[in-house]
């Protein structure tokens, strides 16, 4: 073989290396990239002051937790419809010392109410009722007592989900394992195995936004009663299974896989909460059990519904409707907050030793959830998610910021 073949072979294969090479370094930068920026967010967490300032001082996701007392913690950050990362970070449970991952399944609180919303619009969408329906006229095992309050204006489901029904009972306490637990007609008539007061209209339907846990265990019975499936497993069906949540559930007891994944919760002083967890029967309003990366997946999902894109959800129109501001309120069963390419749906979830927000942006597919198992989480998860917005240069991702 000559100098000249020999000389051609060798850039061939110089050239394709260099082609292979080139492919690789783009996939690897890109890794590189996002790890960088995830590193960056652990590493540059500024406190926030009461004033809503960012203190000048710089701190990491590890030492905030230390110093809020929050034993454990789990983030996802999602963008274009897709998990950018998952971590967890801390303890699970202090006493066994088992770390969190990306897995560890904690109280989504609050955040069951958009996720029990949903599965409402969806019922809608198979005409089992409308939005504005007087919920007495489906409900089958109980009603909403009527009074001075309802002779003009009635309780429906658009009214319920956007916390203008004039329905009581803002939030549920939770109950120890050894207890009794209710019922949920129980808890609706306040009964004496019960912690809450009973579920009532103290206010005109329509006038004014009260946050009302109980007005979604209305909800709750209004969905079981027209399915006619118990609510742990029409959510399922309807939600879960839809958007691939497979480590959620709103059972009690849980399926035996994801019992291994719970985190127990603790309270402002660092005390585990009794039990491990308060267990509550009010399912609508607090029960879940999910992950960041779970509930990531349905916020993407609902996103898709909102831009109509091809999801297994809802409709664009039951999306956009969600989404739409109530007078004097909120959306109809989720949280909205900014403008244009700032507009975004969000929620928030407490419950007794369990802290958690979810939010994204309605046009990109982007945003992030947090969950926590402390009373202290809403402090980090506020400081995370700014440092979150800076590094990727997202607009303001908190309420009402």
């Amino acid at each position: 073989m000559n100098r000249m073949s020999l000389c051609l072979i060798a850039i061939v294969i110089l050239i394709t290396s260099c082609q292979s090479n080139k492919k690789k370094g783009n996939v690897d930068s890109s890794n590189d990239n996002e790890i960088s920026i995830q590193e960056r967010i652990e590493n540059n967490i500024y406190t926030i002051e009461e004033n809503g300032k960012s203190d000048s001082l710089v701190t990491t996701i590890q030492s905030r937790m230390k110093a809020l007392n929050v034993p454990g913690l789990s983030i996802a950050v999602f963008d274009n419809n897709e998990i950018l990362w998952s971590k967890g970070y801390g303890k699970k449970n202090k006493e066994t010392e088992e770390d969190v991952n990306e897995n560890t399944i904690f109280q989504a609180a609050s955040i069951s109410k958009p996720i029990a919303s949903v599965a409402a619009f969806k019922l809608i969408e198979e005409d089992k009722f409308s939005l504005n329906d007087d919920v007495n006229s489906k409900l089958k095992r109980w009603q909403v007592p009527n009074n001075g309050f309802t002779k003009k204006e009635k309780v429906t489901p658009s009214r319920i989900m956007s916390h203008t029904s004039g329905l009581s009972t803002s939030g549920f306490q939770g109950y120890n394992k050894k207890d009794s637990i209710p019922t949920l007609i129980e808890i609706l008539q306040g009964s004496k195995t019960t912690n809450s007061e009973p579920v009532r209209v103290f206010q005109k339907p329509g006038e004014s936004e009260f946050y009302s846990g109980g007005g979604m265990e209305v909800l709750q019975m209004l969905m079981e009663d027209v399915s006619g499936k118990e609510f742990p497993q029409l959510l399922k069906d309807l939600v879960l299974n839809p958007t691939g949540m497979n480590n959620s559930s709103f059972s009690y007891p849980l399926p035996e896989k994801l019992r291994k994944l719970i985190a127990y919760g603790y309270d402002e002083k660092g005390k585990i909460i009794d039990g491990g967890y308060h267990i509550y029967p009010e399912k609508a309003a607090a029960g879940l059990w999910s992950n960041p990366t779970d509930l990531a997946h349905f916020m993407i999902a609902l996103g898709k519904s909102y831009r109509g894109e091809d999801n297994s959800l809802l409709k664009q129109k039951s999306a956009k409707t969600m989404m739409t501001r109530v007078p004097n309120a909120g959306g109809i069963g989720i949280g909205i907050d900014g403008k244009g390419k700032a507009f975004r749906f969000r929620h928030t979830g407490g419950n007794a030793g369990f802290v958690c927000y979810a939010v994204s942006f309605a046009d990109t597919g982007r945003g992030v959830v947090i969950m926590t198992n402390s009373d202290n989480g809403f402090q980090i998860i506020h400081e995370i998610v700014r440092a979150i917005s800076k590094e990727y240069n997202w607009p303001a991702m908190w309420m009402r910021e």
